[in-house]
């Protein structure tokens, strides 16, 4: 890089005067004089395009969510595992020039030679073409990392054959807006290992390799060379680390992460206020619950992102392993639907496996929604289908992996193709039937006049909705003329198909015997289920219900204290009874011996 491009080096500081991510872009700076133009146009620079450094924060917009941005950094450390990485570290450090605070995401995959991270840290430009990597627009590491800071500076250390190299590449929004820089100018340094020496491995001329080092140590948290190359230190024979800094701040001048709360997650700030409108009791139930803490726990949302377990691969969040959550294996009543969406006409047939169920706390816990993954990653969690008043829909959850389209950029939506407006039609259908079929197993009246009937009767007859009445109507469900809920069901976008007949009658008794066990594991006493005409519970139920769990839990810790009092006393009254039984065993012995005194012979 030539000197000349490097003004301002050296002097201001080097923090940008605005920190707060959405006000930013729209924060005035000075911009290069005019004459730097006419200098570029005469020295034949101007002979390709430029991009303004503006661009950076205006592409980072996309990510509405700072988690959203830290998963696509998540995602480029998970397409790594097939070049040997074995975990992804996300961790805070501390710059050591002004001691502010700093996220640092480290893997130990295959790293970037200098030619790959040239590529990685340029615009638009990907190599993700396969059907099993996540990324593939190129443009997730610069929307990401100035998504979470103003600043970023890469370490990578890569073997290819027998080259060992270790690049470093300054991603920097505030060196580029304090300079007046009017073209995205990124930094590099590259080095190679001869001998067991690092020595800089220069591609232009030496003068530009030294102008790039001085950038990197005016604007990094870094000051001199061996700074730089003790970051090394920490990297396998092969890895990445990337460390953000000059973390954005929100409107109250204070950081979005937070790191001090909790010394094994990261928090978002404001998000973890989001709980308006609530009960205490409902508080007490669903700030708990994953798809409450997703919204502001890093690790509760990273313990959802990947529908399937990565055998070989760890998410070491602040020191600890973040442990894989399935939603689909919380639910209860479960049931697995097949969807086959028409993709296209002379397309191959496609099967989408749907697991629905009503979350383990229904229904004192009323959230809904539909988890859906694309390529094994999270993208919409917990999507109201549904609108939020209905009461239909209540309590149900489900999961399916739609690799069949496309996600939004930002990996948090899907692009509203008819695709994905067909598929959200077929999931509202999903959760209606399965509703329509199971309501009444958290309490809910039928929908289904014959199931509402024998409901009914059975309340009347058994005192309650016990195991007799449970069994019963899942025989009325599959001989009344409407679709089991034991059975896999296939929903096509051109009609409703049936069961396939091979292994019907086996998976019959599977479903039977499992539905059986799910149905006798929760069942509500009649005395606190009230049965509204149209199928809804009472109003007051939940909140009922969960002031009788509630009284009860209390109740139950009020014994177990009075428990642990009785024994603790029972233990001093017979440590006091020990201790007389030995006085009085002493008193009788001196007694004894003084009456032997008083019988002896005068002599």
């Amino acid at each position: 890089m030539p000197a000349a491009m490097t003004g301002g080096i050296g002097s201001g500081p080097r923090s940008l005067d605005c920190r707060s991510f959405w006000k930013a872009g729209a924060s005035s700076a000075p911009s290069a004089p005019a004459r730097e133009f006419h200098d570029a146009l005469e020295t034949g620079d101007f002979d390709r395009a430029r991009v303004h450094p503006k661009f950076l924060h205006t592409n980072a917009t996309s990510h509405k969510w700072a988690f959203g941005a830290i998963a696509e950094l998540l995602d480029n450390a998970v397409d790594e595992i097939s070049n040997g990485a074995t975990y992804v570290k996300v961790d805070k450090s501390i710059n050591s020039k002004d001691n502010s605070p700093m996220l640092v995401f480290q893997d130990d995959g295959g790293g970037m030679d200098p030619e790959g991270v040239r590529k990685c840290m340029s615009l638009g430009f990907s190599t993700k073409k396969s059907k099993t990597t996540i990324g593939q627009y190129g443009n997730g590491f610069k929307t990401s990392t100035m998504r979470i800071g103003a600043d970023a500076i890469v370490f990578t250390r890569a073997i290819r054959g027998s080259n060992v190299t270790l690049s470093v590449g300054l991603l920097s929004y505030t060196f580029l807006r304090k300079t007046m820089k009017d073209d995205i100018v990124v930094p590099m340094l590259d080095f190679q290992n001869q001998d067991g020496h690092i020595v800089p491995l220069v591609y232009g001329s030496q003068g530009d390799w030294d102008s790039s080092l001085q950038i990197i140590l005016d604007w990094s948290p870094f000051s001199s060379k061996e700074d730089l190359l003790q970051q090394f230190e920490d990297i396998d024979s092969h890895g990445t680390k990337v460390v953000i800094y000059n973390l954005w701040m929100n409107d109250d001048g204070l950081l979005e992460l937070d790191f001090d709360d909790d010394d094994e997650d990261i928090l978002l700030r404001d998000q973890a206020k989001a709980s308006v409108g609530l009960t205490k009791v409902q508080k007490d139930v669903i700030q708990q619950h994953i798809s409450h803490r997703l919204r502001f726990s890093l690790r509760a949302y990273t313990s959802i992102l990947y529908l399937k377990k990565y055998e070989n691969f760890q998410i070491i969040l602040r020191g600890k392993p973040v442990e894989h959550i399935s939603v689909a294996n919380d639910l209860k009543f479960k049931k697995v639907v097949t969807y086959k969406p028409q993709v296209t006409h002379d397309s191959q047939v496609i099967s989408v496996r749907v697991d629905i169920g009503f979350a383990k706390e229904a229904p004192v816990l009323g959230i809904f929604g539909m988890n859906v993954y694309h390529k094994n990653r999270l993208i919409m969690p917990f999507w109201k289908v549904l609108q939020e008043g209905s009461s239909r829909g209540r309590s149900v959850v489900g999961v399916l992996e739609a690799n069949f389209i496309e996600p939004a950029h930002d990996k948090q939506d899907f692009e509203r193709t008819p695709l994905f407006i067909r598929l959200e039609t077929k999931l509202r259908q999903i959760i209606i039937d399965y509703w329509k079929d199971r309501c009444h197993m958290i309490g809910y009246q039928p929908s289904n006049p014959q199931l509402r009937s024998q409901y009914k009767a059975d309340l009347k007859d058994s005192g309650g909705p016990g195991p007799k009445f449970q069994q019963k109507s899942s025989t009325d469900q599959r001989i009344g003329g409407h679709s089991s809920n034991l059975l896999p069901e296939t929903y096509d976008d051109s009609a409703v198909a049936g069961l396939a007949a091979n292994g019907a009658g086996s998976r019959l008794q599977c479903f039977d015997q499992a539905q059986e066990n799910s149905m006798n594991q929760a069942v509500l006493e009649e005395d606190v289920v009230e049965i509204g005409s149209r199928g809804a519970l009472d109003p007051n139920f939940i909140e009922k219900l969960s002031e009788e769990n509630i009284s009860l839990f209390t109740r139950r810790e009020e014994l177990r204290q009075r428990d642990t009092q009785l024994k603790q006393t029972i233990g001093a009254l017979e440590h006091e009874l020990e201790e007389t039984k030995r006085k009085c065993s002493q008193l009788s012995t001196e007694l004894q011996a003084r009456k032997s005194q008083q019988q002896l012979p005068y002599m």
